[in-house]
């Protein structure tokens, strides 16, 4: 579904990640492992057609898409729910939803399903509909952040570090949401420093290191792995 091959990305002279390959197939929960500042968000950033190519390709549905506009990447059926949650505190839940769905904005009907969705998944957004975003707890933001995404009704979610900043029981909760996503049929790239929880559900996953990949294989594979758990899960 989604693959980048030889991928390389530089802020002036610094190359912030070089010549990575990463492939996700459909369905797949395929996670990103890394300490910030290994290349993961500016990935991320590439995919979504924030940050140029410098060298190789990005590829979704086999088009190339690494040189599109973000909103024509949207409209592929890429979204990322980006680290931080970037909401707009003073509109209220509905309207931060609302945002979301701008790709169906002529399309009532898949406006309407998209929201009946979120709902579903997180309840406590349409009971809190008319609140301002700014006034709702640290899980709730990202509630909201990742329901803003899906009401684009992405074929490939993204999500950056969504576990950030949460308290433990609250991260296990976003955790069983994720994989909740997955088995409606989303495809989800996820990016985490959590290593041990995103491997409890990921398929497979790449570790990146100074902007490369430095192993990947399969979650089974990465947690025998002994560098990986003396690395990342403290194991």
């Amino acid at each position: 579904m989604l693959e980048l091959k030889g991928v390389s990305v530089r802020y002036g002279n610094f190359t912030a990640i070089q010549k990575i390959d990463i492939n996700v197939k459909e369905g797949e929960l395929v996670v990103l492992l890394g300490s910030n500042g290994a290349g993961k968000s500016t990935t991320f950033r590439a995919i979504s057609g924030l940050n140029s190519v410098h060298d190789g390709k990005i590829c979704f549905q086999g088009e190339t898409i690494s040189n599109l506009s973000p909103d024509r990447i949207v409209r592929a059926g890429i979204v990322q729910c980006a680290e931080g949650r970037k909401l707009f505190p003073a509109m209220t839940v509905y309207e931060n939803l609302m945002m979301g769905a701008f790709v169906h904005r002529k399309r009532k009907s898949r406006m309407k399903e998209a929201l009946e969705m979120v709902y579903e998944l997180f309840p406590i957004l349409q009971e809190k509909g008319h609140d301002a975003a700014g006034s709702l707890s640290g899980g709730q933001q990202q509630m909201l952040a990742i329901g803003r995404a899906l009401m684009a009704q992405p074929r490939l979610l993204m999500l950056d570090e969504p576990s950030i900043g949460l308290a433990p029981l609250i991260v296990e909760q976003m955790f069983e949401v994720i994989q909740q996503i997955k088995q409606s049929g989303t495809t989800i790239l996820l990016a985490e420093q959590n290593a041990s929880a995103a491997l409890k559900i990921a398929d497979r996953g790449y570790v990146f290191e100074n902007g490369s990949v430095a192993v990947q294989g399969t979650a089974d594979e990465l947690f025998a792995d002994e560098k990986v758990r003396r690395a990342y899960i403290g194991a």
